[in-house]
C-alpha cells in the first residue's frame, strides 16, 4: 500500500511540474493584452545583417529599449540576404510578434495569415493589401531627403552632389528623388545651378563596392555624397576621407563615424518606431492591419547633425532654412516628391 502511494505522489508531482512548465511557455493571449509584457516574445529579423551601424541597428536599439523598458523577451535572426521566408517562419514558431525589417520581406502578406495568433511589423514596405496581423511601417524617406539635398547644395563648392543608393528599387529611389529635389529647391532660390548625379552598389554589405561608387561620383564633380547603401556607406565616409569631400549619413545619425566629413546625416527613426509600435499595443493601441507612414509630421523623420561639441560644417543659416522647410513640409506647404504609390 505505502509503494502504491508512493507511485501516485511520484505522479501527482510529474504532472504537476508539467502544468507548470506549460504555462510559463504557453505564448500570451493577444487579445486585450492590457499592458502584460509578461512572457511576451519578439523576434527581430534583418534582411541582412546587424553592424551597419545604420537602418538595422537602429531596429536592433528599438529592439533593445523594449527589454530594458518593456520587459519583452528578444529573438534577433539575420537574414544575411538570404532565406527571408525560412526566417520568418522560423521566428513565427517562437514569437508573438516577429518584427520584419526590411522591404524584402514581400511574402509577409500570405506568410502571416498562416500564423494568426502572431502578430508581424514590416518596416519599409506595405502589404498590397491590408492583413489583419500584419502592421506596416513606411516611412517618408523622401521628405528628410529633401532636407539632406537642400543642405547638400548649399554645403557644395563644385555644384554638384551625389547619391549612392544600394540597389535601383522604389525604396531607395525614393531617398534619391527627394534628396534631388531639395537640391534643385536650394539651387531655384539660391540662384545656383545644381546637378545631382547618382550610381547604385547593388549590394549592401560591401564597403569596398560603396567606396568605388562614391569616387566614381567624386570623378563627375560631386563634392558632398549622400550614402543610401547601409554597410557599403562605410566604403562611402573612406572614401570621402581620403578623397577630401564631404558625406551625408543615413538612417541613425552617422557624424559621429567621421566627424570631419560627415556633414549630417537623413534620420529615419526605425528603432523608435518599432518601439513605439509594441508599447502602443501593450497598451491596447493595436494598429495591426493597416499601414501607418512615420514621416516628418510625427517626429520620425529628420537630419541630424551629431553633438554640438563636433565639427559643424553646416551653418547656422542653412541649419535655420532647413528647420523651415521642415515645418513647410510637415504642413503640407511643400509636397516632396515620391516612389510611393
Amino acid at each position: 500500500m505505502k509503494k502504491l502511494l508512493s507511485v501516485l505522489l511520484c505522479a501527482v508531482m510529474v504532472l504537476s511540474l508539467a502544468a507548470c512548465g506549460k504555462k510559463d511557455d504557453a505564448p500570451i493571449d493577444d487579445a486585450g493584452n492590457g499592458g502584460d509584457a509578461d512572457g511576451l516574445t519578439v523576434a527581430l529579423v534583418v534582411a541582412g545583417k546587424l553592424g551597419d551601424r545604420s537602418f538595422y541597428d537602429s531596429s536592433k536599439e528599438g529592439l533593445d529599449r523594449m527589454v530594458a523598458d518593456l520587459g519583452v523577451k528578444p529573438i534577433v535572426i539575420e537574414c544575411n540576404n538570404e532565406n527571408h521566408d525560412i526566417q520568418m517562419k522560423n521566428a513565427a514558431e517562437k514569437a508573438n510578434i516577429v518584427v520584419c525589417v526590411g522591404w524584402e520581406f514581400y511574402n509577409v502578406e500570405t506568410i502571416a495569415p498562416d500564423y494568426p495568433e502572431v502578430n508581424w511589423i514590416w518596416v519599409d514596405n506595405a502589404t498590397s493589401a491590408p492583413v489583419s496581423n500584419v502592421l506596416n511601417i513606411t516611412y517618408a524617406q523622401n521628405e528628410g531627403s529633401f532636407l539632406a539635398g537642400y543642405i547638400a547644395a548649399a554645403v557644395s563648392e563644385t555644384g554638384v552632389v551625389g547619391a549612392v543608393g544600394g540597389d535601383d528599387v522604389d525604396t531607395i529611389n525614393d531617398f534619391i528623388v527627394g534628396y534631388t529635389q531639395g537640391a534643385e529647391y536650394y539651387g531655384t532660390e539660391n540662384g545656383k545651378e545644381i546637378s545631382v548625379v547618382k550610381n547604385y552598389s547593388n549590394t549592401y554589405d560591401d564597403p569596398a563596392v560603396g567606396k568605388d561608387c562614391a569616387i566614381a561620383l567624386n570623378d563627375q564633380g560631386a563634392d558632398v555624397i549622400f550614402q543610401i547603401a547601409s554597410a557599403c556607406g562605410d566604403g562611402v565616409f573612406e572614401a570621402a576621407k581620403e578623397k577630401g569631400f564631404y558625406a551625408i549619413g543615413v538612417d541613425s545619425d552617422q557624424k559621429y563615424i567621421d566627424p570631419e566629413v560627415i556633414i549630417c546625416s537623413m534620420k529615419k527613426e526605425v528603432g523608435s518606431s518599432i518601439y513605439d509600435a509594441v508599447k502602443s499595443y501593450l497598451a491596447g493601441d493595436s494598429r495591426f492591419g493597416t499601414t501607418w507612414t512615420a514621416d516628418m509630421a510625427t517626429g520620425y523623420v529628420g537630419i541630424g547633425y551629431g553633438d554640438s561639441g563636433m565639427t559643424q560644417q553646416v551653418p547656422d543659416e542653412v541649419k535655420a532654412a532647413v528647420e523651415e522647410l521642415a515645418a513647410k513640409i510637415a504642413s503640407g506647404e511643400i509636397v516632396v516628391e515620391t516612389t510611393r504609390a
